[in-house]
């Protein structure tokens, strides 16, 4: 059975940038989500094995919501995105539960190196 997978992400582009890395490497993208308030909702409804989690978002953060999904399940995979010099938000993220991180713009080995790494493939 193909990895589920949540992206979370406030952009579009991004989040169909993620989609595509994910499709072709035999990933199932079960689901998108453009905050955080809607990533604690979908994370409830599809129980993914592994989300993408963008840190600066409206609403709610990546951060809050990494720490509400890991309030809901101790054991939640999530990996957080960040642009460039958001080393401190990284920090936080990962002192939140997070399992790894990937830089913008998506480098797709890099990606692919993170979800298999973290989901132990």
């Amino acid at each position: 059975m193909a990895n589920r997978i949540l992206i979370v992400d406030d952009a579009a582009f991004m989040r169909m940038m993620i989609r595509d890395i994910l499709t072709k490497n035999g990933y199932e993208v079960v689901g998108e989500a453009q905050d955080g308030a809607q990533a604690v909702e979908k994370f409830k409804e599809l129980r993914p094995d592994l989300i993408t989690m963008d840190i600066t978002m409206p609403e709610m953060d990546g951060i809050a919501a990494l720490k509400e999904i890991k309030k809901l399940d101790g054991g939640a995979k999530v990996i957080m995105c960040s642009a460039m010099g958001q080393q401190a938000m990284v920090i936080d993220a990962i002192q939140a539960g997070a399992k790894d991180f990937i830089v913008k713009p998506f480098q797709a080995d890099r990606v692919i190196e993170a979800i298999s790494k973290t989901l132990g493939v």
